[in-house]
């Protein structure tokens, strides 16, 4: 088997069939269904065929060079984290097309989705195939264009504006990334992700400049993965987008960006405090924030998408512990990885459930949509899974992988006490913070799924006609294939969970080289009473939350019985709030208030010369209106209406004066064309002032 071979038909067929599923929907709907979803099932055999051959040794790690593509080429390769997140992210898409069509039965523009679900599987699989960071970036790039079309979809107001902002996000978060890129190659002349891994764990000291290029890095990666505070795009975009997006956007697309946070954080900052440090807090942002969020929030979709944004969160304190372990870092790399794995399928089973629900009822308010599971047994276990999986509950997939995230600070600050490893900026008592934050967020998880599942699968609608509408589809509210879709991934946690050992571990330890760690010296006792004790606090915390903040303080009566509402202040809207307002409004008006200061000073300047050194006086042809043209123009003007008034028109005659109208006439021109030309000249100096501070860069660096 030519691993090689393979690398280019995992990225190029699920294009390819992009544009022969485009052009048979043209012709037969149903023939193109067929056929997407024929593409999925064999990139999803594809890559199950790769992980056995990887597995048994027959296929070791292997390369594709393309040349001269956007200069660099592209470079692509084969291992084990490659072959584990080809394999999650094929078996995502396979399960999203399968439910996608019967989602999309009455929805107009199948078509347009089609093509670039499958467009976003190749870019997709480009991103986590690609051997160095500029081909990641190529394909990061191209599935942030293509998944904009996901987010669109509807063509709502509400869904066209978060298209806008998960756009803006990218394109910004992009730009920002190839600055780095830039900085990055010219600080060690190569982009190749095993090169970076080689400088990273040779020890050498990094310069700032190298840490500039890591921030930049950092930034762009981190907006796609939603982390705090570039996460504003996740809790917008997801419920506005369709169910089947929401859930590939959510499980992949993220760990898209959490990539790439991986390559700069584990290989090239490897063992690196201080970076480890900034990964560290950026997680324990946004683990808590994501979770507060989703605590308060009482629609269905959003509240997954919050919750999104604290699992990403989760997944980044491992990645800053194993920057601040060093060499013991296998607890956090494997948490991370592991979470990462979980997540994804997590996300899958939870909003596709959503869609189930919205599918029936086209509401996602969880006081309109309450009661519907009642009586619906298929998927009250689906969502139960999924809740009981992220909600870190012994015995289900979700527990190995937060045990190993909490082992890790544990360790770490246990390891600070004795003084056995290279402290940082992180004292024994912040880490025990840390410690005690990552517990209550894990409860703020348990609080909201219990809410969720309370709403869906326990409590009466208040309208009983409703409700009795609700327990009235009983089997009919999603066909069997959709069901296959959704009952497969969710039975894959507990058993996950149950074989953490025999399975998890073994999963983890394809990633070793790619996590630059090792496997574990000593079999971790997942359900030992240390461990078990850190998942029965959250537990118990999210089991008060819920009855003391969700029940008594996010509900209210109403005349007929209980609703929920929504309590989170508008004005903590960082989008609404501070983000536009600064990129609209305060960076527009400091940009033009500095441009008109520049201008009235260039203005000023040539005024002096003109009443100094060139010493100007007022000539002949220099009049008070217009000029000489106009002047001489309006004189025989005026000579013609004169001798006019003499002959035609000797009754009424006409006074115009053709001198001061054409001189007017004149002025209007000149106005106009000076605004032209001091838009072009303020764009010339803006212009220049890149050009020149470009050349500065080159210069002394």
């Amino acid at each position: 088997m030519y691993g090689n071979i393979w690398i280019g038909i995992l990225i190029l067929f699920p294009m390819a069939g992009a544009i022969i599923s485009y052009l048979l929907g043209r012709k037969n709907k149903l023939l193109r269904d067929i056929f997407a979803d024929m593409i999925v099932i064999a990139e999803m055999v594809l890559m199950v065929c790769l992980w056995v051959a990887f597995g048994s040794g027959s296929l070791k790690a292997d390369w594709l060079t393309i040349p001269d593509i956007c200069g660099m080429g592209l470079s692509f390769t084969l291992d084990g984290f490659r072959v584990i997140y080809g394999s999650v992210a094929s078996l995502m898409w396979m399960m999203a097309t399968l439910f996608s069509k019967e989602y999309f039965n009455h929805h107009h523009n199948r078509n347009r989705y089609y093509l670039f679900l499958l467009l976003t599987l190749g870019a997709t699989m480009g991103v986590f195939l690609s051997a160095d960071l500029f081909t990641t970036f190529i394909f990061f790039e191209m599935m942030s264009f293509t998944s904009y079309v996901w987010v669109a979809q509807e063509e709502k107001k509400d869904a066209l504006r978060a298209a806008g902002t998960y756009l803006a996000i990218a394109v910004i978060g992009g730009l920002v990334m190839l600055m780095g890129l830039f900085l990055l190659y010219h600080e060690l002349g190569t982009l190749q992700m095993s090169d970076l891994k080689s400088y990273g764990m040779a020890g050498n000291p990094h310069s700032l400049m190298e840490y500039i290029a890591g921030g930049c890095l950092l930034f762009g990666f981190a907006a796609k993965a939603g982390a705090f505070p570039l996460h504003i795009w996740l809790p917008k975009a997801y419920p506005v987008a369709p169910a089947p997006a929401s859930a590939l956007l959510s499980s992949i697309l993220t760990k898209a960006g959490m990539f790439g946070i991986l390559i700069v954080s584990c290989s090239f900052f490897y063992q690196d405090t201080n970076w480890g440090t900034l990964i560290l807090l950026i997680g324990v942002a946004t683990m808590v924030v994501g979770a507060v969020l989703a605590l308060f929030s009482i629609d269905l979709k959003r509240t997954l998408a919050c919750s999104s944004v604290s699992q990403i969160g989760f997944i980044l304190i491992g990645v800053g512990m194993h920057g601040l372990l060093g060499a013991d870092n296998t607890a956090a790399a494997h948490g991370a990885f592991l979470h990462m794995v979980n997540h994804s399928l997590f996300k899958l089973v939870l909003f596709m459930a959503a869609g189930v629900v919205f599918m029936n009822l086209h509401q996602l308010n969880l006081n309109e949509i309450r009661g519907f599971g009642r009586k619906k047994p298929m998927l009250n276990f689906i969502f139960l899974m999924g809740s009981l999986g992220i909600g870190c509950i012994p015995l289900w997939s979700g527990y190995v992988s937060k045990t190993l995230l909490h082992e890790s600070i544990v360790e770490y600050t246990n390891l600070l006490g004795k003084q056995e490893i290279v402290p940082s900026l992180l004292s024994i008592f912040d880490m025990k913070i840390i410690e005690r934050i990552f517990l209550l967020s894990g409860g703020m998880t348990v609080a909201y799924m219990l809410k969720l599942y309370v709403v869906l699968f326990v409590e009466k609608n208040r309208n009983a006609k409703v409700q009795e509408q609700f327990d009235a589809q009983k089997g009919h509210y999603m066909k069997p294939v959709s069901a296959v879709a959704l009952l497969i991934p969710a039975l894959q946690f507990p058993i996950l969970g149950i074989g953490a050992s025999s399975l998890m571990n073994r999963i983890a330890d394809m990633a070793n080289s790619f996590l630059c760690t090792s496997s574990p010296r000593e079999a971790v006792a997942y359900y030992s009473i240390e461990n078990l004790k850190g998942s029965l606090i959250s537990i118990g915390i999210g089991v008060i939350l819920y009855f003391v903040v969700v029940r008594l303080c996010l509900m209210r009566k109403t005349q007929n019985g209980t609703e929920y509402v929504n309590c989170w202040p508008r004005f903590m809207d960082l989008e609404d709030y501070f983000y536009r307002p600064v990129l609209l409004v305060i960076f527009p008006a400091i940009l033009g208030f500095c441009s008109r200061i520049f201008d009235a000073f260039i203005d000023t300047i040539v005024v002096c010369l003109r009443k100094t050194l060139y010493r100007d006086s007022k000539l002949p042809y220099e009049l008070d209106e217009g000029n000489a043209l106009t002047h001489t123009a309006g004189i025989l003007a005026n000579c013609l209406q004169h001798l006019l008034n003499i002959i035609l028109h000797r009754s009424e005659k006409k006074n115009v004066d053709y001198e001061h109208l054409f001189a007017l006439k004149y002025s209007k021109i000149r106005e106009n064309s000076t605004l032209i030309s001091r838009s072009m000249s303020f764009g010339l100096v803006l212009f220049c002032g890149g050009l020149i501070l470009t050349l500065v860069y080159l210069i002394l660096w």
